[in-house]
C-alpha cells in the first residue's frame, strides 16, 4: 500500500513538472522543472529496483546536464519571448514529428524481446553487480571503445572552441631557441672615461 502510493505520488509529481518544463515562460523555471522531474524519475527507477539508473539518471543528468543548461541558460542574454512568437504556425509539424516518434517506439517496443542468456540480478545479487558482470565480462572492448570515442569527442571539443587571448604576452620557445648569438649579445669597446655610469 505504501509502496503504491509512493509510486502514485513520484508519478503525478512528474507528469506535472514534465507539463512545466514544456509550459513555463522563463526558461530558468522550466531548467528547474526539469530537475524536479529527474529527482521523480529516479525515484520510479527506485521502486522498480533499477537502483543503477535512478543514481546514474541523479548523476549525469541532475548533476552535469540540468545544471549545463542551467548555467547556459543564464549567461545567454536571449529573448525567449520574440522566438515563441511564431510557435502556434509550426504546431501541427511538431505534433506530425512527435506521432512519427511514438509509432516508432511503439514498434521498437513490441519487436523487444529478452535475451534467455542475459544475466539475471537474482543469480549474481544486485542489478548493478549483475550490469558490471554483463559490462565488463561480454562487452568489455565496445565498453573501452565507447570510453575512447567519447574521450576524442571531449578533446576535439575543447581544441575547437578554445580561443586564446589576444591582449596577453605569452612566452614563445621556438623564437627564443632560434636565437643566435649575434642577435642576443652585442659587444661594445667603450673608450676609457666614455662610458655611461
Amino acid at each position: 500500500m505504501i509502496q503504491s502510493l509512493i509510486f502514485y505520488l513520484f508519478s503525478v509529481i512528474l507528469l506535472l513538472s514534465g507539463i512545466m518544463v514544456v509550459s513555463a515562460r522563463n526558461p530558468v523555471h522550466a531548467v528547474l522543472f526539469l530537475i524536479l522531474a529527474f529527482f521523480n524519475a529516479a525515484g520510479l527507477f527506485l521502486l522498480m529496483g533499477a537502483e543503477f539508473l535512478a543514481f546514474i539518471l541523479v548523476i549525469v543528468y541532475v548533476g552535469a546536464v540540468a545544471v549545463l543548461f542551467l548555467f547556459v541558460v543564464m549567461m545567454l542574454d536571449i529573448n525567449f519571448e520574440d522566438m515563441r512568437k511564431g510557435f502556434h504556425r509550426y504546431l501541427p509539424v511538431g505534433f506530425a514529428v512527435g506521432a512519427v516518434l511514438l509509432a516508432q517506439l511503439v514498434m521498437v517496443a513490441s519487436a523487444w524481446v529478452m535475451d534467455p542468456q542475459a544475466i539475471s540480478p537474482a543469480s549474481s545479487g544486485d542489478n548493478t553487480r549483475a550490469l558490471g558482470q554483463v559490462l565488463y565480462t561480454d562487452y568489455f572492448y565496445p565498453f573501452q571503445v565507447s570510453g575512447l570515442i567519447l574521450l576524442v569527442a571531449m578533446i576535439g571539443a575543447i581544441v575547437l572552441t578554445h580561443r586564446p587571448p589576444k591582449n596577453v604576452r605569452r612566452q614563445n620557445v621556438s623564437s627564443q631557441l632560434d636565437r643566435t648569438v649575434e642577435d642576443t649579445v652585442e659587444l661594445v669597446n667603450v673608450e676609457s672615461g666614455k662610458g655611461v655610469l
